[in-house]
């Protein structure tokens, strides 16, 4: 599509993230007319275990343009923070260095979802059906240890049931790398009437994010994956810093 039939408030979005935006407002369009003929992109894109049947390597990154469809707001919100930072980091770092980064840590997501799952899936098998057979854990998990063939359809149901869509992992690191560009940044929130630097608000999601994700609170949500994409940018802002190449203010602590 040529700039020049752009609108003009579409224009001034720069090229990547006016592109990211616009790929995950489609697919989010077709996603939503595809399950009215019964098609659910999700079993085939969306990100699986990797120990599941559904489970293809190329989810590590369509998983990323994936959003639910019942509900426009996890779209509506991944795509307004794409928008407000993403342009500005665009245009601090070039087209070419956002991509990557903004790459790097929706892929780095998905594979601390992986790691994660790798590692709760067998204890929330076996406490799922302990409670529906009035078990505690351990004798429940003793009997899955001794007969695991009578178990393992139930468990590859589960292994199955394992999905996350969406841009949240990415989208967590592009708050990261705005901290550290821009760390003492004043910004608000819509319920604190206070500014609060960039650093402080990022630190501060930060520890939600494993809070919830430890916790287990709000379990819909991927709380480990958003840790993934901050950890995965992390590596990167912190290489390109000792590199000297992170652009904009000095980093996060100065």
């Amino acid at each position: 599509m040529s700039s020049q039939r752009l609108p003009a408030w579409l224009e001034r979005i720069p090229p990547v993230t006016r592109n990211l935006l616009i790929i995950n407002i489609l697919i989010w369009l077709i996603e939503f007319v595809s399950g009215s003929f019964g098609v659910r992109l999700m079993d085939i894109l969306g990100l699986h275990f990797w120990g599941s049947d559904k489970f293809n390597p190329v989810q590590l990154v369509t998983y990323m343009f994936l959003h639910d469809r019942d509900t426009i707001l996890h779209l509506g919100f991944n795509m307004f923070t794409l928008w407000m930072f993403g342009r500005i980091l665009e245009n601090v770092w070039g087209a070419k260095r956002f991509f990557m980064f903004y790459m790097v840590c929706g892929i780095g997501a998905a594979l601390v979802q992986e790691g994660v799952w790798q590692l709760t899936w067998m204890h929330d098998y076996v406490s799922g059906i302990a409670r529906l057979n009035g078990m505690s854990t351990g004798a429940m998990a003793e009997a899955v240890a001794s007969a695991p063939g009578y178990f393992a359809s139930g468990m590859a149901q589960l292994k199955n049931a394992m999905l996350t869509v969406g841009a949240s992992g990415a989208i967590f690191g592009l708050l990261l790398g705005f901290a550290f560009v821009f760390p003492n940044l004043p910004m608000y929130l819509f319920f604190i009437p206070v500014p609060i630097k960039a650093k402080y608000m990022v630190i501060g999601y930060g520890v939600l994010e494993l809070l919830l994700g430890v916790s287990g609170s709000v379990s819909s949500v991927a709380h480990f994956a958003h840790l993934g994409g901050m950890i995965f940018g992390l590596a990167m802002l912190l290489y390109w810093r000792h590199k000297g190449t992170l652009n904009g203010n000095r980093g996060f602590f100065y």
